[in-house]
Parts: C-alpha cells; sequence; structure tokens
C-alpha cells in the first residue's frame, strides 16, 4: 500500500495516484471524507476510474508539468493526480490529541506527501476543510504551487457553522440520534445534495434512491470515523484562521485561483466564499453553481471543465486581469456562472426576505445552536453516552 511517512512524527498518509501524464496535480479532501470521495474529478481529469498499479518513482517537476527545465508543455499530455486520506480519517494514522489536528499541520502533511511524490509543483485543489488546508498550503509554500482551487470553502472559526434555519436545526437533531448507517445515509444525503438534485429519476429510480444505497453500502464497509479522528478534524476547522499576510501571500505568488462554489450549500454558506474571493482579488475566479456542499458530485461536468480552464490558463501563463476579467457582482467579487440559477420568482424573493430575518437573528441563532450542542455534549458526558460515529462523510 502506498504510504508517505512522516518520519518527524510516525504519521502515515495514505494516498492514491491516478492517471499518467505531465500536469500534476494534489486533491485535498475534507472533513471525514477519504480519498475515494473526489471519484468524479479523477475520472474527469485524467480519464482513469483505477489507481495506478505500480508506483511511478520520484520526478521532479517544474511549472506543475515533469518535463525537462523550460520545456513548454505539449498539447495533449496526460495528467497525474493524487488524492489521500487526511491524518485522522480512512487508512492514515489517527492521533489522538486535538492539538495534532489544524490546518496547518494538515499542510505540512500535504507539503511533505509533494516531497514524497518528486513533485517540485503541482496545481493543488481542495474542498471544504480540504479547502482550508489548501490555502494554508498555498501561503505556506508558494513557490510549490501552479494553482489552486478552493471548493466550497469558508474562512473556518464561526464560518463553519452551517445556515443556522429549521432545515438544519432538524439535521443537526437527527444526525446526532442517528444509530444506524440507515439513519446518517439519510442525514448525509441532504446536507451534502439539493432536493431537485436528489428527486431526479434515473431511469425507474431517483437519484435519492441510487445514493442512498450506496451511502449505506460505503458506511457499512468502511466502518466509522474514530472519535479522536473527527474531533480533531473539527477542532482543525473551527481553529482555521487566514492572516492578511498569509492572504497577501496568495495574492502575490503569481499562481491563479478558482473558487467553486455551489449556491445552495448550507454547510458551507457562499457569502463566506465570495468574501474569500474578493480578499484574493485579483487572481481569484468566483464560479457559483447550482448544488449543495457536494457540488462537486451533482454538477461534476462543470466543476471538472473549471478545473481544466484553471489549468490551462495557468499553462498559458494568463494575466490575472484577464483570469479575472468579467464584470462585478453586487459583492464585489467576480462571478462566472456556468449554471444558470432555477427560476425562483416569488419563491426567490420570499427567500430573499427570509434570509435578511435570519441575518438579523443571526446571533440569537448561533447562540441557541451552540447551547444546544453543549448541553449535549454535557450530557452525553454526564450519562457516559457515545453516539454512533458512522463512516465517512465529506465536509
Amino acid at each position: 500500500m502506498p504510504y508517505c511517512d512522516l518520519s518527524s512524527n510516525g504519521i502515515r498518509i495514505f494516498y492514491r495516484r491516478c492517471g499518467h501524464g505531465s500536469t500534476k496535480v494534489l486533491l485535498i479532501i475534507g472533513l471525514a471524507g477519504t480519498h475515494n470521495s473526489w471519484g468524479p474529478q479523477i475520472k474527469g481529469l485524467t480519464g482513469a476510474v483505477e489507481p495506478n498499479d505500480e508506483e511511478a518513482p520520484p520526478t521532479e517537476t517544474v511549472g506543475g508539468e515533469s518535463n525537462t527545465l523550460g520545456e513548454e508543455v505539449r498539447e495533449g499530455d496526460g495528467i497525474e493526480v493524487c488524492c489521500f486520506d487526511n491524518r485522522g480519517v480512512g487508512r492514515s494514522s489517527v492521533p489522538s490529541e486535538k492539538s495534532d489536528y489544524t490546518t496547518s499541520i494538515m499542510a505540512e502533511d500535504a507539503l511533505a506527501l509533494l516531497d514524497h511524490l518528486g513533485w517540485k509543483k503541482a496545481h493543488v485543489f481542495g474542498h471544504s476543510m480540504g479547502a482550508m488546508i489548501a490555502c494554508k498550503l498555498a501561503a505556506m509554500a508558494p513557490d510549490r504551487i501552479c494553482s489552486l482551487a478552493l471548493l466550497n470553502v469558508t474562512g473556518g472559526g464561526f464560518e463553519c457553522l452551517p445556515k443556522i434555519d429549521l432545515q438544519m436545526l432538524s439535521l443537526a437533531f437527527r444526525f446526532l440520534r442517528a444509530k444506524t448507517p440507515e439513519q446518517r445515509a439519510m442525514v448525509d444525503l441532504e446536507t451534502h445534495y439539493t432536493k431537485e438534485y436528489l428527486d431526479e429519476c434515473v431511469g425507474s429510480r431517483t437519484r435519492r434512491d441510487i445514493l442512498y444505497q450506496d451511502y449505506v453500502k460505503a458506511i457499512s464497509s468502511s466502518g466509522m470515523q474514530s472519535n479522536y479522528g473527527f474531533e480533531g478534524q473539527l477542532n482543525a476547522c473551527w481553529m482555521h484562521n487566514m492572516t492578511s499576510k498569509e492572504l497577501e501571500t496568495i495574492r502575490s505568488s503569481g499562481f491563479l485561483v478558482s473558487i467553486i462554489h455551489g449556491r445552495d450549500d448550507i454547510i458551507a454558506q457562499l457569502d463566506h466564499a465570495r468574501r474569500l474571493a474578493k480578499k484574493l482579488q485579483p487572481v481569484a475566479r468566483m464560479v457559483e453553481l447550482h448544488g449543495a456542499h457536494l457540488v462537486s458530485h451533482e454538477r461534476p461536468d462543470e466543476v471538472n471543465l473549471a478545473l481544466m480552464e484553471l489549468i490551462k490558463a495557468s499553462k498559458s501563463k494568463l494575466e490575472p486581469e484577464e483570469w479575472s476579467h468579467l464584470a462585478e457582482s453586487e459583492s464585489g467579487c467576480l462571478v462566472l456562472k456556468i449554471h444558470p440559477p432555477l427560476n425562483r420568482n416569488k419563491d426567490g424573493a420570499n427567500s430573499l426576505i427570509m434570509y435578511k430575518l435570519l441575518g438579523k437573528l443571526q446571533l440569537s441563532f448561533l447562540y441557541f445552536f451552540g447551547a444546544f450542542i453543549t448541553g449535549y455534549e454535557h450530557i452525553r458526558n454526564t450519562l457516559k453516552i457515545k453516539p454512533v460515529r458512522v463512516a465517512a462523510s465529506v465536509a
């Protein structure tokens, strides 16, 4: 099995490589997710569905390409991707101390993996917590980055709190009560995908039915993520913060950034991603798609198109102003709308009114939600209740 051993602390990082080519892409997954969660992107970028059978010898890369120094990348060169399990999940090591989990520490894991592979530079794409890790990696080692894609990202801390409304409170309650893979699968589906997508028919079945069976099978076969891993990764998200200096490093290091987000994401709210895109101007392009937190699964073709555009723009050394050439939206972010929004009309107006109302009550909701979770934890610790922690979901 391919592992990257971090000799300094005994941590082992499990990884897979797929595809072959001079263009290197490192994929960093999010909270509780494993390397398998990148399936639609691996297939879309490389055409491969199975990992490479044998580990290729380490090869130095220049500009994200393994060609001789200064040689231009030939049109049609393939793409090799590497995806891995973050510490705390899957086949990677699971430290028991929360202090061993921060986005900076996990960025160091990713950097060590690049060294292990012999990749001098790579395109780095991260999802959710993985996007937070990718930001830290880009600020830590900007000379190793060809381009940066941040999918369904937030700025960490309070921005990790989901949109607080009756739907989310219901989901949180059901999540805490989930005792079986079947119960957890139902909650995961509603947090990962839009209702429209789940209700679509594929043949004689809905996507909800198909995905439900897939989720139950995956949860049952892969087992539970340990409490150490889940709580550690959750702590990393909560403690994540990008300083002004780190953001300036990303802005000024010469690589392009694409921030890709589902408009209907109830876990990582769209406004947070827009704010980050604004902070990273002029190198960042904001791509909004119809979809939820797993927009990479819900709209794989659009996401893969956005990622390929980023790779091509980086290879052609496109200037930041050309990369983010679209007119500014009201929020000040540059928005590329690949997939048209649904026709909401009256419902959209009602949603806007409700959103503004909830915005005014945000602190109250946050307090209520925090008190709810704190109370649950107190009762759990008092009564020694150990809820079932079922298998990896992507966040």
